[in-house]
C-alpha cells in the first residue's frame, strides 16, 4: 500500500515494510532483575525446611 505524502510523493506504508524476526531478536527479557529473589530482598537459599518444623500444633 502506497501513501500519498503531501508533497505528493508515494512512501512505502506499514505493510511493505520488511521486519527482521531472526531467533536472536529479543524484545524484552524473559525476567527482569526486580522480578528475582534479590530483587525483593531476599537471601539465597530458603528456610523452607524450619517453616514445616514450627508449624503450630494444629495443623496436624
Amino acid at each position: 500500500m502506497i501513501i500519498e505524502d503531501p508533497a505528493g510523493q508515494g512512501v512505502p506504508g506499514d505493510d511493505d515494510r520488511t521486519v527482521d524476526l531472526s531467533e536472536d531478536f529479543v524484545v524484552l527479557p524473559e525476567q527482569t532483575a526486580d522480578d528475582t529473589d534479590s530483587g525483593w530482598g531476599e537471601r539465597r537459599g530458603g528456610n523452607d525446611d524450619w517453616l514445616l518444623a514450627e508449624r503450630p500444633p494444629h495443623w496436624g
